[in-house]
């Protein structure tokens, strides 16, 4: 069974999103035979640092709110967050550009880390406030799970992956992907947001179940009842 995960590393909700799902999955006995596939989106193409402006600065800019509504949102957030085991410092987030940390996770994943690469990112954007698009953090982080200092530099340095990332895009607005996260199981189910634990386990279990149907070994009717009221023994 196959989970894909459309998601930016600048979504708070995302990194909630992929809590939720790990949670839902660590109850679900099939854990083994799921499939987790990241696929690349960017919220917003054109971010760039701005010195001098932090995240409460760009928010409130973005919805035409005070810098204290900003504030509380970030704080409603981090406690959202906090039910989760995660730990958001808004107070130190570095707003950055994210097209070459989902490079970095296309080249993850071409050596079986992709979920490593994404947890990793997700982390040192929303709990220790590092610049992911920065060179030097991306190769920092990218020695962190495994990957090979010069194949991850010689990466940042080229177009590598830029490809994938565009398809990724691409394939979000062909299904109609509007905002993030959003889940795909199997294809045919489609969850949109950080939903509640039990949307998360409610889906794998169907999508499970319509891909492994009961098999009926015997079905001679003897040893038991049927609905007109006759046994056969």
């Amino acid at each position: 069974m196959k989970v894909e995960i459309w998601s930016d590393i600048a979504c708070p909700f995302c990194y909630i999103g992929k809590r939720r799902l790990e949670n839902a999955l660590e109850q679900f006995p099939n854990k083994e035979q799921v499939e987790i596939v990241w696929h690349s989106f960017e919220l917003d193409p054109n971010a760039k640092y701005d010195e001098g402006k932090d995240i409460h600065d760009i928010l409130s800019a973005k919805y035409g709110r005070d810098r204290d509504w900003a504030i509380q949102m970030s704080e409603q957030v981090s406690a959202m967050a906090k039910e989760e085991g995660l730990d958001f410092d808004f107070s130190k987030n570095v707003p950055a550009n994210t097209f070459n940390a989902h490079r970095l996770i296309h080249l993850a994943n071409k050596h079986g880390k992709q979920d490593e690469a994404k947890e990793r990112l997700l982390k040192a954007y929303f709990t220790e406030g590092q610049d992911v698009d920065s060179k030097q953090v991306l190769v920092k982080l990218g020695e962190e799970i495994g990957l090979n200092t010069i194949e991850i530099e010689k990466m940042l340095d080229s177009d590598e992956f830029g490809y994938d990332v565009r398809v990724d895009e691409q394939e979000a607005n062909h299904i109609g992907v509007r905002g993030v996260p959003f889940f795909v199981v199997n294809r045919k189910y489609g969850i949109s947001g950080a939903q509640p634990l039990e949307v998360f386990t409610d889906t794998l279990n169907k999508a499970w179940s319509e891909e492994h149907p009961l098999e009926i070994v015997n079905d001679n009717g003897v040893g038991m009842c049927s609905p007109d009221g006759t046994c056969e023994v």
